[in-house]
């Protein structure tokens, strides 16, 4: 099942980031590409209307409910790892670790007196839906297969990922609210450093880009890919 789902020639890949400094809604530096060996078999993703009812001694068939407000997005991707084609490797331990890592609080977040886990970005391919700006809530490992020594060769991992609010676009950053963001979908010609230069003015400021999207490979933009662009005060000129 795995290794069919592995097949395709887009790997997903969790980009784990730094909590914003200050108040931004935007992830800090990159810690770490996290890509996934094989693309999951299946994952599942969630959303949820708030609505409050307010029970009514006059009314016989009940109150009209009223809307709260939307809830964030919950997703649950399932990650398939496997190296028991060297049974002395470790790697599996390390990548499970680094997963669970996601969940405790970083160093750097830490010694800025604002303790955070890492901020998370899933991303595949051109599945704009499944993509957005969270944390992990959990990470579940099951391990399947051991090597001669003990150490775990082959496991599935369920991580729980919430989505974290952030700003719409076009919205006022000197209104009190969230920093204003917009989301870029890629078409052909696109080049982080064009995407630069028409958003910012600078075609320096496509690192900025390259490091809120986890992109190692700035000269290989997929059509269709949704891009979060940083708003202008967060980029480093």
């Amino acid at each position: 099942m795995a290794n069919g789902a592995g097949k395709s020639l887009v790997h997903a890949t969790l980009a784990i980031h730094e909590p914003p400094i200050g108040d931004s809604p935007s992830p800090g530096a990159l810690i770490k590409n996290f890509t996934l060996q094989f693309n999951p078999a299946q994952l599942t993703l969630s959303r949820q209307a708030e609505w409050k009812n307010t029970p009514a001694a006059n009314t016989r068939d009940g109150s009209i409910p009223e809307f709260m407000g939307p809830v964030a997005r919950e997703m649950t991707v399932e990650v398939f790892l496997d190296s028991s084609d060297k049974p002395g490797s470790n790697a599996v331990l390390k990548q499970v670790e680094a997963l669970m890592d996601c969940c405790v609080v970083t160093a750097r977040s830490k010694a800025a007196d604002k303790p955070s886990p890492p901020w998370v970005i899933f991303q595949w391919g051109s599945f704009a839906t499944a993509r957005f700006i969270s944390y992990v809530s959990s990470v579940e490992a099951s391990y399947t297969l051991f090597g001669t020594s003990g150490v775990p060769v082959r496991a599935t991992c369920q991580v729980s990922l919430h989505e974290l609010p952030h700003a719409t676009p076009g919205q006022n950053p000197t209104s009190g609210a969230l920093t204003a963001q917009r989301v870029h979908r890629v078409v052909a010609g696109d080049t982080l450093q064009s995407l630069a230069w028409q958003e910012y003015g600078d075609a320096s400021a496509w690192r900025d880009i390259a490091e809120a999207n986890g992109i190692d490979d700035p000269a290989r933009l997929a059509n269709g890919t949704d891009l979060l662009l940083p708003a202008t005060q967060e980029v480093h000129r």
